[in-house]
C-alpha cells in the first residue's frame, strides 16, 4: 500500500481538486477519497484501474502526470517533482507487475498432468510446514521456560528468526496455491487453500493481517474474505475490488481527454508479398494489392518518383499495432533515453532526417532576401520570418512519423531555385563548381547535410546562395526521452546564419520536438525556448514554442519578441501557430503584418540528383527500398531493408573497431570548441579567391544590390 495526498483535475470545477489517494499494488487499482478521513471510513470517490494503463509526464512540468486506460486520461498534480517521480515509479512498477502476471496467466500451459504433480508438491510443502510449526513452538515453550536473562534473549532472537523463516515458508505455499489456481481456478476466482489440512495457515496469520473497512463491506455479501486471501490473492482481489472499467462519483468528473476528437476508424492495409531483389542483397517490395507504385517504362519501381510524392500511405494507427506496442512499451520506463531503442517500422516517414532538415529552406527566398533589408533591425525580422516560416514544410503528414535515423557518413544533397528567376537551359548552364552541390547555378540555392557521428547521432548540414552571398551552417543532434504517452526528442545544436557583405552573424538554436498520442493516432508538438541574436548589430530575438497545457489552451502556439541591444522593450513581436499562420506588429509604429500564412504560401520543391547519379552514400539511394516498401505498405519487407542496413553498419563499426581505425568524415569537420563546421564554405572561397574588402566597400556593395 502507498498512500498520500495528490491534485486531481475535474471537468466539473474545472480545475485542480485536492485528494487522498489510496494506490494497492495486489489489487492494481489507484483509490481516491476526497479527504483522508472519508478514506477511514471506506467512502471512495472513484478508481482509477491500473492494469494496461499508461502512464505519462509532461517534459516542461515536473509536477503533474497522467495516467490513460479504459480510453480515459487522469490528470494528477504533485506537489514537487520529486513527489511525482515517487508516485510514477510507484505506478510503473504496480502496471508492470500485474502485466506479467496477466501474461503468465495466458502463456503457461496447464495439462492435467501438470496440475497433479502442482497439487502433490503443495502437499509435501504443507507436510514440511506442519512439522516447522511444530517444532517453532517446542522452541517457544523452551524460550518462555529460560530464567537466565542473557540466555533468554540469546533464546529470543533465534525464536524470531525462526517465527521470521516460517511465515516465508507459509506464504510460499500460498503463492504455489495461487499458481495452482491461476493455472485452473475454481470459476476464474481463487477459492483460497482447498486441502483441509492448510486451514492452519489461515490461523496462524490471522494476527498479523487487517483488513480496510471497504474492503469488509466489499466482501462480506459475496464470499467469506479471510486474512490469507488479503496477502497476494491477485484474482480474488481483481474480482472483487477492482471494477469493469475505472469510474468516479462525479458523473463526467474524470472525462478529460488530451485530443480534441475522438480518433478516426483506421483499417489495417492487408499484407503484401516481396521479392528477392539480387541487387545489393536487399528486398525489393512488390506493390500491396490496393497499393499502385510508380514504375519506370521497363516495369521497374520508380524510386526517384516515389521521392516526390507527397501522399501518405497511412499504414495505421497505433491502435492497430496494439501487440507491437505493447512490447515496445514493456522496454522502457519514463524518463528513459531513447536513442538505442528500436521503434516500430509501421511510425516510419518515407525519408531520411537529412531531409527533413532541408525542408528548413522549402521557403528560399524567405532566406535570401535578408540580405536585401537596408537595415539592422530589418535584417534581424527577416531573420526571424525565415525561422518562423521554416517549420511547417518539415511535418509531410498531419500524423506524427519518424524519419529514418541517417547511417554514419550518410549525406544528402539538393538545390532550389527562386522566383522570379528562370531555371537555365543545360546549354546556357553556369555551374558554380564547387561547394555543396557543383552542379547549381549561382542563382540558386544548394544545401548539403552529412551525419557525421553515430553516438551521439549528430548531423551537420550547409547550404549557400552564391551571389547572394548569404550562407546557412548548423549541427544538431537528437536526444529522445519516453515521457509516457509521449515522447520528447531534445534538439541540441545551433546554427549560424552569415552575411559576407555586412559581417553579420546570426546564431539560433532550435525547440525541441513532442510525439503526442502515441497509443491512438500521434500527432508532432514543438515546444522550448529559442533565442536568435547578432553578435555584430545586438539584435536578439526571443522565441517561445508553446506546448498544449493539460487544461485548456491551444496547439503549436509561438511568441516571438525582438530586442535592440540592451533596450528592455520589444520593437517587434509576433505571435500565432507555426504550422498555420502567424502575425506581427511593430511596437514604434503599430504597423501589423503578417508573418506568414501557409494557405498562401507557395512551397519550393528542392531538387535532387535521380539516384541513379547519386553515389552509394547518398539518402535516397540508401533507403530506396524502405521507402518503396512503406509506399506499398508492406511493413514487413520494410522491417527487413531495415534491418539489413543496420548490420552492415555494425559490421563496420566492428571492422574499424578490430583495426583500430577511426571514422573519417567527408564534408564536415570538428570545430575546436564545439559543434561541427563546413569544409569548404562560400566564406572561405572567396576570401580565397579575392582579396579582403573593408566593411565601407561592404557597405556599398550591399547598398548597390
Amino acid at each position: 500500500m502507498m498512500e498520500g495526498s495528490l491534485s486531481k483535475w475535474t471537468n466539473v470545477m474545472k480545475g485542480w481538486q485536492y485528494r487522498w489517494f489510496v494506490l494497492d499494488e495486489n489489487a492494481g487499482l489507484l483509490s481516491y477519497y476526497t479527504s483522508k478521513e472519508k478514506m477511514t471510513r471506506g467512502v471512495r470517490r472513484g478508481c482509477v484501474r491500473l492494469r494496461a494503463a499508461v502512464i505519462g509526464i509532461d517534459d516542461e512540468d515536473d509536477s503533474t502526470f497522467t495516467i490513460t486506460v479504459d480510453h480515459k486520461t487522469f490528470h494528477f498534480q504533485a506537489r514537487d517533482g520529486s513527489e511525482r517521480e515517487r508516485w510514477v515509479r510507484a505506478l510503473e512498477d504496480t502496471i508492470a507487475r500485474h502485466g506479467r502476471r496477466e501474461r503468465w496467466s495466458r502463456c503457461v500451459p496447464a495439462p492435467a498432468h501438470r496440475h497433479g504433480d502442482l497439487e502433490r508438491r503443495i502437499s509435501e510443502a504443507d507436510a514440511y510446514l506442519q512439522i516447522m510449526i511444530e517444532l517453532v513452538n517446542k522452541l517457544n515453550i523452551k524460550v518462555s521456560d529460560l530464567t537466565d536473562p542473557h540466555e533468554k534473549s540469546r533464546g529470543q532472537v533465534i525464536l524470531d528468526h525462526s517465527n521470521a523463516m516460517l511465515d516465508n515458508i507459509k506464504h510460499s505455499i500460498v503463492l504455489l496455491q495461487i499458481a495452482k489456481n491461476t493455472v485452473n481456478p475454481v470459476n476464474g476466482v481463487y477459492q483460497g487453500p482447498t486441502n483441509p489440512s492448510q486451514a492452519h495457515i489461515k490461523e496462524d496469520l490471522s494476527p498479523r493481517v487487517e483488513l480496510g473497512a471497504e474492503c469488509r463491506e466489499l466482501a462480506t455479501p459475496t464470499l467469506p474474505l479471510t486474512p490469507l486471501d488479503s496477502i497476494d490473492a491477485p484474482r480474488q482481489a481483481m474480482s472483487l475490488l477492482v471494477p469493469d472499467t475505472s469510474y468516479s462519483s462525479s458523473e463526467g468528473e474524470d472525462d478529460f481527454y488530451d485530443a480534441d476528437e475522438e480518433p478516426p476508424s483506421l483499417v489495417q492495409p492487408g499484407p503484401s508479398a516481396s521479392r528477392t531483389c539480387v541487387t545489393e542483397g536487399v528486398s525489393e517490395p512488390e506493390a500491396a494489392p490496393s497499393v499502385d507504385l510508380p514504375r519506370t517504362r521497363d516495369g521497374e519501381i520508380d524510386y526517384d518518383a516515389l521521392y516526390e510524392d507527397d501522399s501518405d500511405s497511412d499504414l495505421g494507427s497505433m491502435e492497430n499495432h496494439g501487440s507491437v506496442v505493447t512490447h515496445l512499451l514493456s522496454q522502457v520506463k519514463i524518463g528513459m533515453d531513447l536513442t538505442k531503442v528500436v521503434l516500430p517500422t509501421f511510425i516510419l516517414e518515407r525519408r531520411s532526417l537529412l531531409e527533413m532538415y532541408a525542408d528548413s529552406f522549402a521557403h528560399p527566398d524567405q532566406f535570401v532576401k535578408i540580405v536585401d533589408m537596408p537595415s539592422p533591425r530589418e535584417r534581424m525580422v527577416q531573420v526571424v520570418r525565415w525561422y518562423l516560416s521554416s517549420y511547417h514544410a518539415g511535418r509531410k503528414s498531419q500524423v506524427a512519423k519518424k524519419p529514418y535515423n541517417p547511417i554514419l557518413g550518410e549525406v544528402f544533397r539538393c538545390h532550389w531555385d527562386l522566383d522570379g528567376v528562370e531555371p537555365p537551359n543545360n546549354g546556357d548552364k553556369q555551374e558554380v563548381g564547387d561547394g555543396p552541390v557543383p552542379w547549381c547555378t549561382p542563382d540558386q540555392l544548394s544545401f548539403v547535410a552529412e551525419q557525421v557521428s553515430h553516438h551521439p547521432p549528430i548531423s551537420a548540414f550547409y547550404a549557400e546562395h552564391v551571389n547572394k552571398r548569404i550562407q546557412f551552417e548548423a549541427w544538431v543532434w537528437t536526444k529522445s526521452k519516453f515521457l509516457g504517452l509521449s515522447i520528447g526528442v531534445h534538439n541540441i545544436g545551433r546554427g549560424t546564419v552569415t552575411l559576407l557583405d555586412f559581417g553579420e552573424e546570426y546564431t539560433l538554436t532550435f525547440p525541441n520536438g513532442y510525439g503526442r498520442s502515441i497509443l491512438t493516432v500521434p500527432w508532432i508538438e514543438l515546444g522550448g525556448s529559442v533565442v536568435i541574436e547578432c553578435v555584430q548589430t545586438g539584435h536578439k530575438a526571443n522565441v517561445e514554442f508553446l506546448t498544449k497545457p493539460f487544461y485548456g489552451g491551444k496547439k503549436h502556439r509561438v511568441t516571438c519578441e525582438v530586442f535592440a541591444g540592451t533596450e528592455k522593450k520589444p520593437y517587434y513581436t509576433a505571435q500565432g501557430e507555426w504550422n498555420t499562420r502567424m502575425e506581427a506588429r511593430w511596437t514604434e509604429s503599430g504597423r501589423t503584418e503578417v508573418v506568414f500564412d501557409v494557405a498562401t504560401m507557395k512551397t519550393r520543391r528542392k531538387r535532387v540528383a535521380p539516384i541513379s547519379r547519386q553515389a552509394p552514400h547518398e539518402s535516397r539511394r540508401i533507403w530506396r527500398y524502405v521507402t518503396a516498401a512503406l509506399r506499398a505498405a508492406d511493413t514487413e519487407a520494410a522491417t527487413g531493408a531495415k534491418r539489413l542496413l543496420e548490420q552492415t553498419q555494425r559490421d563496420a563499426a566492428k571492422k574499424r573497431a578490430d583495426n583500430e581505425e577511426a571514422w573519417q568524415t567527408q564534408l564536415f569537420s570538428p570545430k575546436p570548441d564545439e559543434g561541427w563546421e563546413y569544409n569548404t564554405p562560400l566564406k572561405k572561397r572567396i576570401e580565397s579567391k579575392t582579396p579582403q574588402r573593408s566593411p565601407t566597400q561592404r557597405a556599398e556593395n550591399a547598398e548597390t544590390r
